[in-house]
């Protein structure tokens, strides 16, 4: 693996466009639990029937008590090392674009600016009323929130089951794919649309793909590369003594 961490290190350093593609895996690290699969159950429920604009309608209160929940679990992690080289990588890029699937804030509370958040953010709320925006860090939000500009029943500013993602982010986001020299795949198997169209319509455009995960994905073979282990260790690795 240093062979191809020294190799990928050289392009990193005479590319001017690289596109970052993050998962759940670079916020697994800081203790941010994961709810695909067998761990995906929250007091009986699966997280898909607590996460989904049919289970806001029908009974918002638990909603909202699932996500006081997940604010609070949250609250109490911070960024990591692999947060912190991505801050490091885009000082050093002329055009680059973070695209991350997570929802819980670390890279921005890491320092990253240029980033696009294609399923939200878990600490931006929206009325679903007027739609207003607002930023709000609180643990517990109660039972029912109200929007204080017109009263309205506030939700989660998170892209939902069943929901489609925010045509202008996505846009960006599929810009910043087609657009890069190298594109950076790091702790997600890509498999999930449309995140995971990102990678080849990269690909297609002629960059080239490294892969960072914890293990082999159904796309590695895809890759140009493939480190395998902890973004918290190969990313600080990638962007030391960075010289352009």
């Amino acid at each position: 693996m240093e062979k191809d961490i020294n190799e990928l290190k050289k392009i990193i350093a005479k590319s001017d466009r690289i596109t970052v593609l993050t998962g759940a895996g670079i916020s697994a690290e800081s203790g941010v639990p994961t709810f695909r699969g067998s761990g995906g159950i929250w007091r009986n429920y699966q997280v898909t029937d607590v996460a989904t604009p049919q289970a806001f309608a029908r009974d918002p209160e638990l909603v909202w008590e699932f996500y006081n929940w997940r604010r609070k679990l949250i609250s109490k992690v911070t960024f990591n090392p692999g947060h912190k080289a991505l801050v490091e990588l885009e000082k050093h890029v002329n055009d680059f674009t973070l695209i991350t699937q997570n929802v819980d804030g670390l890279h921005r509370e890491a320092g990253n600016r240029r980033f696009l958040e294609i399923h939200g953010n878990l600490w931006v709320v929206r009325c679903t009323k007027c739609g207003m925006l607002t930023m709000d860090r609180s643990q517990d939000m109660g039972r029912l929130p109200k929007c204080t500009k017109c009263g309205g029943l506030l939700r989660p500013n998170v892209v939902w089951f069943g929901e489609s993602l925010n045509p202008d982010i996505l846009g960006k986001a599929i810009d910043a794919a087609r657009n890069c020299e190298l594109m950076l795949i790091v702790g997600t198997s890509a498999i999930v649309q449309p995140a995971a169209s990102l990678a080849f319509k990269a690909k297609a455009a002629g960059a080239e793909l490294a892969e960072i995960n914890i293990e082999r994905t159904p796309q590695s073979g895809q890759m140009d590369f493939v480190l395998t282990g902890k973004a918290g260790e190969i990313l600080p690795m990638l962007v030391e003594n960075y010289e352009r």
